[in-house]
């Protein structure tokens, strides 16, 4: 996945410029972005606070390493009942 070139708390900071009135085609135009990006940006980032958005990254990052921990969990559960259905 790409990496965005601005940070979660520039986001915040963009998305808290439009909530004191400025145009979004202005901040558009400010911060060379795509109305597109900032509806995306607004959608996952809407009413947050820098403080809010640090909590979500890592809790998708606990997410992360906790699936992958199941995954690896359900593969060695199924090697090891392959492995004793060919004994009996």
């Amino acid at each position: 996945m790409r990496k965005s070139r601005f940070s979660d708390d520039q986001v915040i900071g963009i998305l808290k410029e439009h909530a004191a009135g400025i145009p979004v085609a202005d901040i558009c135009r400010k911060h060379g972005i795509s109305d597109a990006t900032f509806y995306t940006w607004r959608t996952r980032f809407g009413g947050m606070e820098v403080s809010d958005a640090k909590k979500l990254k890592a809790l998708d990052e606990e997410n992360r390493k906790l699936k992958k921990l199941l995954a690896e969990s359900m593969l060695d559960v199924a090697t090891l009942r392959e492995a004793l259905g060919k004994n009996f």
